[in-house]
This record gives structure tokens, C-alpha cells and sequence, in this order.
């Protein structure tokens, strides 16, 4: 089918209805003419339609099997069904929104025993819109002149050193100076008039932030609370706890991301605790004018977060587990087969990203392979998966499949994709080719991003076919390390920013005093650069050294 007629047949479908419980918010909202009958009606058609054709291949996009986790970047998750009913309720009414998020924060408290709940255009947007309540204190004078913080009682936040991430730019646009700290005794002598709130996030066991940790969220609060600095904790990509766990342990809000393990709206974020705070973040969110006007939200996507609540509190979460353990079995039992194949399920026990994990483990050497070329083989090739991989400690490499966000009969398709991946016959690696130059010295390379070009600079020093040396980049320099193949060249340098890391891939082919290929940055998309050996020689100078302090200046 053509992309232009997929389009137009979903356009053509009748409207899905809602069959969402008496005892919910949402109920009512559903418009005479969108009957129960209609709502299956809608569902059998959509299913039918969608069986035929898959609208992102219609739009030229393969989809993905997702055995990686709710990651953003593919997509966090599959809405539950209730979700979407939700969802195409909400889309047959209009609604003033601060209504709407006056009966929602009420809905949220009852449901999650908080004191109040509030809905964000997702789990970063919520942090900002805290950050600006916390700067402001919900005054609208304050709130139109951010991020220009003049003039203001409250400009800094403190944020434990274990907390640094790229995320943390969500506190940071709103203008604050970020104090970080790394003991108790440092954050008593951080805390000042000037302190607007306390950041902290949430992790695996054994973090930073956990029950019994030098500088735990019970810490923390223990001296926060007495100077009534608000505490919030991100706990984004967490199981919902109800009543939520961090705020037992101390914090004033914590945030939620709507579309990870909870599976509501992958736009929306789920943000709970003191009332006063979460109203003064819904006046800094849209749709009112602001530093958060950019975040909007559409009523849909509110009432849906309310929906995925909802259904959290009726999901039958052993029944998941053990599904998603049926699953792994499915797969281990299938790559089991391959003579030199190892597996095993690790069941955390922690909130963050809490799903069992098929560990699937083999010998590098023997099976010429590592875990990151099948991850990348099944990646980027139909059907494509992804998976999480890593060289272990002893030598061996794995994968790692976690099924909390798969659907049914993909384990079918997972198991048959490695057990063929894992079973071929692989030669070693070749040898290195000899290398075509000798990349030593300075080079002074030409940048192409989207939008503008910058000049960087390499410093390097070859070692046969190894190369280390300095990549300067717009404005800071880093360490870089690479090969030389033959006229291959492949460089990786890393930029590690406190909060922030940018990972340079440099691929590219040598010819004479010249580089040049591609630049693959991560989440950060690709560029060009153009390399050119630097030939400048500087004057040969004697330098004279003075027999004392100078006798003029």
C-alpha cells in the first residue's frame, strides 16, 4: 500500500470511545454518539487495517523489537489499551485545562495516597517546571523574567555530586547556579538564602541515593527539612509505588516518567507530592506564558496519565513477571541449543527499570564475535531487535535481552534471529593491513554540522597501527585513542562535561596529507570532517634563561 493511502485510510477510521470504569475521572466524557458497539467496531477495523499494512514501513522506517527497555529513543513504550481509550475520549471534548488539572491533581492524590499529583509534558518538563515553582514561589513577576534570575531571593540548586547526568539540564535552563556537593558536611555549607531546592535522582541498589548511603535521601532530608528546602527526587524510569516510597523517605516531589514503566503517554510525566509546590509548577507549565509555554501538553495526553494510574493500580504485575520470565525461557531454550552458549536471568529487585534480564554469554575467541557486533547485526538488519550487550570482566561477551516492553509472539521471532546469528561459522578477525601513512603530528581538521562548520585540531601519535593522542574541539580538548587499517583511520574521543558526556566517532580514509569521513555522535546525529596535515614549522629559536629575577619589566 502507498504511504499517501495509508494515511488516508487511518484517517478514514470511525471514532474508538471509551469503556473505562464508573469510578474513574474519566468516565463521562464520552459523547452520545461514540457507543460501546462503536468502540469495538473502531478497534476491529484499526486492528485489521494496521494487520495489512505497518505505517512505519508505509513511511519508510523499519520497526524494532524492543528486548533493550523504555528508552526514549525508540520509543519508551506501548501504551496499554486502556491508555488509548483514554486518549480518543479525551480527543471528543474541549476542556479548560486548569480545571482539568485542578480535578486531576485531586484524582492523582486519591490514587496514589499523595497530597496532590500533576501531569507534565513529560518527566523532564515536570523537573523544570518544579525548578521554576521553587525559583519563583509562584510569582508570575518572577516566573516571565526567567531565565534572567536578577533581582531574585532564590537562584541556586543543589544537586549531590552521584546526580550529575545529562538530565539535569532540565533544572539548568530555568538560569539557577548548580552548588554540587559530595558529604553532609558539604551540603550543611551549601544550604544558604539563596538555596531554591534540592535534585536528586534515583538508581540501582547500592546508589548513591539509597537507604544507608553517606549521603542518602534520608540524609539529605535530614538536613534540608529544618531550613525548608524542598527535595526533589527523579525517579523517572521507577515502578509507582503507592504511597511513592521516596516521598516516606523524605523528598517533597517525586517525578515520573508517563511512558516507561508505567505506560501511559510516552509525552507525559507523572509528577506527586506537596500540593503547594505542584500548583505553582502548573502555573509555570503551559498553557501559561512562560519559560515553560514550549512544554505543552494536550488534554489527551493528561487524561491518558490519569488512565495509566489507573490501570497501574489494576495491572496484575505477578501475572507480567512470569510472563515475561515464559518469554526469556522461549529464547534460552532456543540459543541453549548452540554448543558453547551460556544463559541466565537476573531478577533485580530494585524500582528503576525493574524487569527480569536474559543474560546470554559465550567466548569471544571461540565464536569470533563480540556481544556489540551481534547487537549491532540485529540492530540494524530486518528483523530488527534491540539489545543490550557488554564484555564481561572474565573475557567472555554477552547480550542482554529484557522483555518488559515486547509483545506476545515476538519471543518466537527473537529466538529463531539469534539462534541463526549465534550459530554461524565465523573466521577470526584478519590482521591489521599495514598502514598507509604515518599519522603522527598536528592536524588541523574542518567540521560540518547541520548548520555551521567549526575548526578542530588532532595531535597525534602512531604506534603502528595504534594512534592516541588530542582532539580539540570548539571549546574544550579531550583524549582520543584509534587504529589506522590500512588507509582506514578510526578515532574515538570523549568529551566528560560534569553532567554530560559527547562521544566523537571519527570514520574516515586517508589519502596523502588529507582525512576525511564521517563523524558519528550518538543522540547527537552524524557530521563531515575534513582532516589536512598542519606543515607549519615554527622558527628554530634559542631560548635564553636569566641568571635571576628581571632587572626590568
Amino acid at each position: 500500500m502507498k504511504r499517501r493511502n495509508v494515511i488516508k485510510g487511518l484517517a478514514m477510521l470511525p471514532v474508538v470511545g471509551s469503556v473505562l470504569s464508573s469510578d474513574s475521572v474519566l468516565a463521562g466524557t464520552v459523547t452520545e454518539n461514540n457507543s460501546l458497539a462503536q468502540s469495538s467496531e473502531s478497534l476491529t477495523t484499526l486492528n485489521s487495517f494496521l494487520s495489512e499494512t505497518n505505517i512505519y514501513r508505509a513511511m519508510g522506517v523499519e520497526p524494532i523489537i524492543n528486548c533493550r527497555g523504555s528508552y526514549t529513543i525508540i520509543g519508551g513504550s506501548i501504551k496499554r489499551p486502556k491508555v488509548k481509550l483514554a486518549l480518543e475520549a479525551a480527543s471528543t471534548n474541549f476542556v479548560q485545562l486548569d480545571e482539568l488539572a485542578e480535578a486531576v491533581g485531586k484524582r492523582l492524590a486519591e490514587l496514589t495516597k499523595s497530597e496532590w499529583g500533576m501531569v507534565s509534558s513529560g518527566c523532564a518538563a515536570g523537573v523544570k517546571h518544579i525548578t521554576a515553582a521553587c525559583v519563583t514561589g509562584g510569582s508570575p513577576e518572577r516566573l516571565i523574567r526567567i531565565p534572567d534570575l536578577t533581582g531574585f531571593e532564590k537562584t541556586e540548586v543543589i544537586i549531590p555530586r552521584y546526580s550529575r547526568q545529562h538530565y539535569d539540564h532540565a533544572v539548568r535552563n530555568i538560569g539557577v547556579k548548580i552548588i554540587t556537593v559530595a558529604t553532609p558536611e558539604e551540603l550543611e555549607k551549601a544550604i544558604n538564602s539563596k538555596t531554591a531546592m534540592i535534585y536528586l535522582t534515583s538508581g540501582t541498589p547500592g546508589a548513591a541515593s539509597d537507604t544507608g548511603q553517606p549521603l542518602s535521601l534520608e540524609v539529605i532530608a535530614s538536613i534540608a527539612k529544618p531550613k525548608n528546602i524542598p527535595i526533589l527526587m527523579d525517579a523517572a524510569a521507577e515502578s509507582l509505588t503507592i504511597p511513592p516510597y521516596h516521598l516516606k523517605r523524605g523528598a517533597d516531589i517525586v517525578a515520573y516518567s508517563g511512558g516507561k514503566t508505567i505506560r501511559g503517554p510516552q509525552s507525559a510525566g507523572l509528577m506527586l507530592g506537596n500540593k503547594n509546590i505542584l500548583l505553582a509548577a502548573w502555573q509555570a507549565s503551559a498553557p501559561h506564558h512562560g519559560p515553560g509555554r514550549d512544554n505543552k501538553l494536550d488534554r489527551d495526553e493528561i487524561v491518558g496519565m490519569v488512565a495509566a494510574v489507573e490501570d497501574w493500580l489494576e495491572r496484575d504485575h505477578e501475572g507480567e513477571w512470569k510472563r515475561w520470565l515464559s518469554w526469556l525461557e522461549v529464547i534460552s531454550k532456543k540459543v541453549n541449543q548452540i554448543n558453547g552458549i551460556s544463559t541466565k536471568v537476573v531478577e533485580p529487585v530494585n524500582l528503576n527499570n525493574k524487569y527480569p534480564v536474559l543474560h546470554i554469554i559465550w567466548d569471544p575467541e571461540k565464536f569470533h564475535v563480540t556481544g556489540y557486533e551481534i547487537a549491532e547485526e540485529v540492530g540494524r538488519n530486518k528483523p530488527r531487535i534491540a539489545l543490550g550487550n557488554r564484555d564481561e570482566p572474565d573475557g567472555t561477551s554477552s547480550i542482554q535481552i529484557t522483555p518488559g516492553h515486547m509483545q506476545a509472539g515476538e519471543e518466537k521471532i527473537v529466538a529463531d534471529r539469534l539462534f541463526e546469528v549465534l550459530s554461524k561459522k565465523r573466521s577470526p578477525n584478519p590482521e591489521m593491513k599495514t598502514p598507509a601513512i604515518n599519522l603522527s603530528g598536528r592536524w588541523d581538521v574542518e567540521v560540518q554540522y547541520a548548520l555551521s562548520t567549526s575548526q578542530h585540531t588532532f595531535t597525534i601519535e602512531q604506534d603502528g597501527n595504534w594512534i592516541q593522542g588530542i582532539h580539540k574541539g570548539d571549546l574544550d580538548s579531550k583524549n582520543m585513542v584509534g587504529t589506522i587499517d590500512g588507509d582506514e583511520v578510526k578515532i574515538k574521543s570523549t568529551i566528560p562535561i560534569v553532567g554530560n558526556i559527547i562521544i566523537y566517532l571519527f570514520s574516515g580514509k586517508v589519502s596523502g596529507d588529507t582525512i576525511s569521513g564521517d563523524i558519528h555522535m550518538g543522540e547527537y546525529l552524524t557530521a563531515k570532517f575534513t582532516a589536512k596535515r598542519n606543515k607549519t614549522k615554527l622558527p628554530r629559536q634559542k631560548v635564553m634563561i636569566p641568571g635571576g629575577q628581571p632587572l626590568a619589566t
